[in-house]
């Protein structure tokens, strides 16, 4: 399973993502690091939450989709 995670600091379900997809080796790219504000809402324009999750190309959405996704 290839997971990338669209992250912030302080984020509690950034982390709780990250957690969950550990095992996976996630791809965890950070807000004003590897992505601005703008880049987000382009890739992501109907997001309301972080994070924003893709596994296998597929964006999943938020931390409460992905368990949803895993379970």
């Amino acid at each position: 399973m290839k997971a990338e995670i669209y992250s912030r600091t302080n984020c509690v379900f950034c982390d709780k993502a990250k957690m969950r997809l550990s095992k996976y080796n996630p791809t965890v790219r950070m807000l004003d690091q590897d992505y601005t504000r703008k880049d987000f809402f382009k890739k992501f324009p109907n997001a309301k939450t972080f994070p924003q999750i893709i596994i296998n190309g597929e964006h999943v959405g938020g931390y409460r989709e992905l368990k949803k996704w895993l379970d």
